[in-house]
């Protein structure tokens, strides 16, 4: 396995990417955009959303799709963890509302609930604790395509309070943003495939920009709303302990559960780690749709899960692999980069 895959640089916890982020957040809080500049920054956003889904659907093998139906109890597994299990713990947080949460952070957790989840980050995981390789690609692919349409219905249907405005209007948005340009990177993947092979780091920064930009957007209205006096230290503090016993609770959940239903070591693995994670890439676009100039407290929940949910599961993902017998071998030898790289370019989700 190349060295790159060795994830955690011991003394750099912290994703690169995620400082951009955060530059980002502070550039929006500095210089938000508005009036005739945010129209321009609105349009761009729209543009890049599309793009990254065009890309998504590009980038999604058929091949890789067909071969995992043979190993549909582990998809339907790894499906109910993400869209039913995550959802219902979600849910079950409402009861924080308003002594630990407010209804704005409330809303961004509950969203975090129905993102789908990720595709190199539980690859590269899978591999480093020696488990069941294919079936963590099949299952990251099944969940990001799973998510364009389900994520929009569970977040019209569970989220409350008028934070989604789920109307003809919005449902035509999410077509037009979301699933037409990810049908047409599908369709054009034979020919566009071979390109994006070739370009893989250029297309990064393509979809780190396109990410950054979006994150601007939402952010900048939040700014020019005035919502973050709603927002404390405390109340931040507060969130990462919810979200701490959350990623706790689907770790334990889904590796006990898969035991429960007779996989092997290696297939527990692969749902452990695709079913606990969720998406930032996918995420944050999908929130800028949806929740409109709410976006920015809805999307830091989900920001903030996403570097937790790496720095934990690279560490299990190393004590996986050493309590693994020494013969023991993955399934299959990944040439995924970083996992942390990987998702934070939001390469495929």
């Amino acid at each position: 396995m190349s060295r790159r895959t060795t994830l955690l640089p011991s003394w750099l916890p912290i994703d690169p990417f995620i400082l951009a982020m955060l530059g980002t957040v502070g550039l929006a809080a500095l210089l938000p955009a508005s009036g005739a500049a945010a129209t321009v920054a609105d349009g761009a956003s729209t543009a890049a959303i599309a793009l990254l889904f065009f890309l998504y659907g590009a980038r999604l093998s058929t091949r890789e799709a067909l071969d995992g139906i043979k190993h549909w109890r582990l998809q339907v597994t790894v499906l109910a963890c993400t869209f039913l299990l995550f959802p219902v713990l979600g849910l079950a947080a409402k009861g924080l509302v308003p002594a630990v949460l407010t209804p704005p952070l409330y809303s961004g957790l509950l969203f975090l609930c129905l993102v789908p989840s990720t595709i190199q980050s539980s690859i590269a995981f899978t591999s480093i604790a020696r488990g069941n390789v294919p079936a963590a690609i099949c299952a990251g692919s099944f969940s990001s395509l799973a998510g364009i349409v389900l994520t929009p219905l569970l977040a019209g249907a569970l989220i409350g309070g008028g934070a989604v405005g789920f109307s003809a209007d919005s449902l035509m948005k999410i077509v037009l943003q979301l699933l037409v340009p990810f049908v047409a990177g599908q369709l054009l993947r034979r020919w566009v495939g071979p390109f994006l092979a070739r370009n893989k780091k250029s297309l990064g920064y393509v979809d780190r920009g396109s990410i950054l930009l979006v994150v601007y957007t939402a952010f900048s209205h939040g700014m020019v709303a005035g919502i973050w006096h709603l927002v404390t230290p405390a109340r931040l503090g507060l969130l990462l302990a919810v979200e701490a016993v959350l990623l706790a609770l689907m770790l334990t959940l889904s590796w006990y559960g898969a035991k429960r239903l007779g996989f092997d070591r290696a297939d527990r693995i692969a749902i452990q780690f695709a079913g606990s994670k969720k998406s930032l890439a996918a995420g944050l676009p999908m929130a800028s749709v949806l929740f409109g100039p709410q976006a920015s407290l809805a999307v830091l929940p989900l920001m903030l899960f996403h570097q937790m949910q790496l720095m934990v599961c690279a560490v299990l993902a190393k004590r996986r692999a050493r309590e693994a017998a020494p013969d023991v071998a993955p399934r299959s030898d990944p040439t995924a980069d970083d996992a942390r790289t990987a998702e934070a370019a939001g390469a495929r989700g």
